[in-house]
């Protein structure tokens, strides 16, 4: 039952067909699905087979084709089984994309699978494990140099597809016979590359997603090394390389940009002269816009960071023989080289707690003055010595400035500082 998703505001019509059931590798998305005027009229249609094997078909019988249908389409020889991915005016586009020659004739649909067709499909793919598993031994038996990575029987069970990857040319022929023997059908033998294959297996890319190949491309262009250099990557091939043991596709879709950003940065063997040092390439930040340089050639030293125009205007002034105070002008060169010293952070001293000084709290005088870090010892500035006649006299002019902390008893006054026999602690008392 044919059912349409209808806007709340009235602006139109959402058809649901467009999106159907997920195909998993080479999915595609028929974003012209329900807009007017996106029939095919020539009744083209795209079939998926395994894997990332597809063709067009035409409908010539006019079928009621939707994405996700199960057909039977022509084969040499019988038919084969696939599902239908695309429908409408995108297929036309996408012949064209693949650049399909005029004179390539266009295979048939011949109708919707049957329920006999869908048991004879699946008969054939029960068999394709073990037949690869069997033409790998015999092709080490007759010591040729190529691997067999896949085997793919056709919808009927009457043909074998085995995709094989060899460095150089191979002599096959004497293969061809001992599988036509041993399997008892049509045997066709198809050379991919290591791309092709890895994205015939499927998996999961190091950002996190599955490999390029497997979604979306079908026409793979050659990744060189200098790609990588341009984008100051690494040059460590377990990095570089992905599941197909080539070099990266993506590492072509950025490199554009950063050719593009390194137009206007000098070149990196060119070094810096200024008044007290020499200062080499140390690395660079292409998007960002920034070069740093240093004053060894092996590890950080003295690094200042600049941009690359006071880079060029710096070559520019050494070649007429001057040179300027520093890299950046603007910066002062002590903190810079302050702040970036490598040593810095690894001093011990950066342990050591500072000792905090104790607030005097009993005055200037001279019975209040310790040498620094003495602790005060219990009772002093209380009056605990014993009341005597003949208590020692305090030297001439100095005055007496400690509390008496009596029970029920006022504060003591002392007396004159030059009196004769002197004043004993607690001799001159008031009762309250």
């Amino acid at each position: 039952m044919e059912e349409d998703f209808i806007l709340n505001n009235g602006s139109g019509g959402i058809c649901y067909k467009g999106c159907g059931k997920g195909m998993g590798q080479l999915h595609s998305f028929d974003y012209l699905a329900g807009v007017p005027g996106s029939e095919n009229e020539e009744g083209y249609v795209e079939v998926q087979f395994k894997n990332t094997r597809k063709g067009f078909f035409i409908n010539s019988n006019n079928l009621p084709l939707e994405k996700g249908d199960i057909v039977a389409v022509e084969a040499t020889p019988g038919h084969d089984i696939g599902t239908v991915t695309m429908t409408g005016r995108l297929v036309t586009l996408q012949m064209k994309k693949a650049n399909l020659r005029p004179d390539v004739e266009i295979k048939r649909v011949y109708r919707k699978a049957r329920e006999v067709d869908m048991e004879k499909y699946a008969e054939a793919k029960a068999r394709e494990h073990d037949t690869m598993i069997r033409s790998r031994q015999i092709a080490k038996d007759l010591g040729l140099e190529m691997k067999i990575g896949d085997v793919e029987y056709q919808g009927d069970g009457g043909k074998a597809i085995f995709y094989y990857i060899a460095d150089g040319r191979v002599d096959f022929r004497q293969l061809i016979k001992v599988l036509a023997d041993a399997f008892h059908v049509r045997i066709e033998m198809k050379q991919i590359g290591a791309r092709q294959e890895a994205g015939r297996i499927g998996g999961i890319g190091p950002c996190g997603r599955e490999l390029c190949c497997t979604t979306w491309m079908t026409s793979f262009v050659s990744v060189s090394t200098g790609a990588a250099r341009f984008q100051d990557l690494s040059m460590n091939p377990q990095k570089l390389a992905g599941q197909c043991a080539k070099l990266k596709c993506c590492l072509n879709y950025e490199v554009d940009a950063y050719v593009e950003a390194q137009k206007r940065f000098p070149s990196r063997d060119i070094q810096l002269e200024t008044l007290d040092s020499t200062y080499y390439f140390f690395k660079a930040d292409i998007l960002n816009g920034l070069l740093s340089y240093s004053t060894d050639k092996v590890f950080a030293a003295n690094v200042e960071t600049i941009t690359p125009d006071r880079a060029l205007e710096i070559i520019a002034m050494n070649r007429k023989g001057q040179k300027p105070a520093s890299l950046d002008e603007t910066l002062d060169r002590t903190d810079s080289r302050i702040k970036s010293d490598i040593l810095d952070e690894g001093d011990l001293s950066r342990f050591d707690k500072k000792k905090k000084k104790k607030k005097n709290r009993h005055g200037n005088g001279a019975g209040s003055q310790r040498p620094e870090g003495q602790q005060q010892p219990q009772g002093e500035g209380q009056n605990n010595q014993p009341k005597s006649e003949g208590q020692q006299q305090r030297p001439e002019g100095q005055q007496h400035h400690s509390r008496h902390h009596g029970h029920g008893r006022g504060p003591r006054r002392d007396s004159g500082a030059n009196g004769e026999g002197g004043s004993t602690a607690g001799s001159q008392t008031a009762n309250n």
